[in-house]
Formats: structure tokens, C-alpha cells, sequence
């Protein structure tokens, strides 16, 4: 799919990954509605990329009803999602205090899982009504209707000691991959993750420059964080290639987590 002029969404837009895939997606020539519970940050990046701040918490069924309508009122139904919105949230299982608080892991999961199941339902009813683009170039076109890619991370395969709400919610959006691609195939919609290692978001740059020269080194090649411009790059290949789908692509320079 050509971007150029398609209407497209960007949960959790307005900063970090999000930010620098919504900013790609606006210079590719998308209409681009940022997704945000920061409100302010989202009509910044909006106001940056001529797109449109949309407040929304992702968790919550009525939230994204809302901003899905807004983003269709605006710039007409998504053919493009991209799921940024997400929390960490480090806590042992076992910690100093005890069991870790059952509402902290089902946060984590109704952020990062359930936030990204909810958009990529609604998301998907609003592309399955859309006609299918053709290739000018050939005689019949694939039949594509839209494209969605979730955040998963590193984390879903070797997550460290105290992830383990973390890497349970990342480990579900790689699982859920290809049951999505198979059953919205029939409508031609397709659906991948990106599994992005160490970045350099905003979280990151906060921490010492020792801690983050360390995390760095532990990265085969290249030896250095990832930029969300790399990750943004990726959005939009998957996006232009339409034999991707069901995929769940590390993007990590060969990083293998340890254990801590």
C-alpha cells in the first residue's frame, strides 16, 4: 500500500515511537490522527505533522469508539493503524513487600494487550467496509483494504526479572499476530508486529549516561540504541509491502536479553 493520501492512526503518537512514526507517515503523504491520553503532547505533534490530536485511552472500549469516529470524521476510515500506545511498568513477582498487586499486572495488560486488541478490532470493522485498492500498474490488484502493525518487543522471548506483566502482554500482541492475519484475510487486511530491542525513547535518555553506554554495549551490532526513526522506517515498509503479514520482526541489532 502507497500511504500517500490514506488516512492513518498512531496510538500513543505523541511521543517516542509513536511520535517519530506519525512524523514519517505525515512526510509519506498520510493523513495522520494522533492517538494520546496526554492531550497537550498530542496537539503539539498534531500541530507539527498538520494531523490530528485525538485524547483516548485505548484500554477502554468507549475511548476508542470515540477517537475512531473523530479520525473518520477528519480524514475518513483508517486504512492504516499503528499500535504505539504502551506502559512498562517493572515490578517483581515476589518483591520486598509480597505477591505482586494483581491490579499492576492487569494495568499492564489492559494497556499494552487488551489496548492493542481494542484498536485492532475497531480499526479493522472500519477497513473491511472500505472498497480494495488495485495496483494501477496491473490488470487486478491484491485486494488489499488495510494494514495493521502492533508493538510488540524483545521482552515477549527472553524478558528479564521483574517484566513479567511487561513480557506477558508483549509476548500476547506476538501471538496474536497470526490469528489475525488469518481470519481478516478474508477482507483483505493484513497484520504485523514490530519487536523492537533497546531504544532510544524518552525513558531512555532520562537514565545515566553509564547505565545507557552499558545497555548500549550489550547490543551486538550496531553497538547503540535503536532510533525511532529505524523503527518508523520499518512501519512504513511493512506498510508498502504487502507480502508481509502474520510476521512479528525483532528489531533489535541481534540483542539477546539476559536475565537482569
Amino acid at each position: 500500500m502507497n500511504p500517500h493520501g490514506e488516512s492513518a492512526i498512531v496510538t500513543g503518537g505523541a511521543s517516542g515511537l509513536g511520535a517519530e512514526t506519525a512524523r514519517h507517515l505525515a512526510r509519506a503523504g498520510a493523513k495522520v490522527a494522533v492517538f494520546d491520553l496526554n492531550t497537550e503532547d498530542a496537539k503539539k505533534m498534531a500541530a507539527e505533522i498538520g494531523g490530528l490530536a485525538v485524547a483516548c485511552d485505548v484500554s477502554k472500549a468507549g475511548s476508542a469508539e470515540q477517537g475512531i469516529r473523530a479520525a473518520r470524521e477528519a480524514h475518513g476510515p483508517a486504512r492504516i493503524l499503528v499500535n504505539c500506545a504502551g506502559i512498562v511498568g517493572p515490578k517483581r513477582i515476589l518483591g520486598k513487600e509480597g505477591p505482586m498487586p494483581l491490579d499492576h499486572f492487569a494495568k499492564v495488560i489492559a494497556v499494552n494487550l487488551i489496548g492493542s486488541f481494542n484498536m485492532l478490532r475497531l480499526a479493522a470493522a472500519d477497513m473491511a467496509a472500505l472498497d480494495p485498492l488495485s495496483d494501477p500498474l496491473e490488470e487486478r490488484g491484491d485486494g488489499e483494504r488495510g494494514v495493521i502493525i502492533s508493538t510488540a518487543s524483545v521482552a515477549a522471548y527472553e524478558g528479564q526479572v521483574g517484566q513479567a506483566a511487561y513480557s506477558a502482554s508483549k509476548g500476547g500482541i506476538a501471538a496474536l499476530q497470526m490469528p489475525a492475519a488469518r481470519e481478516l484475510a478474508q477482507f483483505g487486511i493484513r497484520c504485523c508486529a514490530i519487536a523492537p530491542g533497546i531504544m532510544l525513547t524518552p525513558m531512555m535518555s532520562s537514565l545515566p549516561q553509564e547505565v545507557q553506554d552499558g545497555l548500549a554495549a550489550s547490543v551486538p551490532f550496531p553497538r547503540r540504541f535503536g532510533k525511532p526513526s529505524e523503527y518508523a522506517s520499518l512501519v512504513l515498509h511493512i506498510i508498502e509491502n504487502v507480502l508481509l503479514n502474520g510476521e512479528v520482526i525483532r528489531l533489535d541489532g541481534a540483542l539477546r536479553m539476559p536475565p537482569r
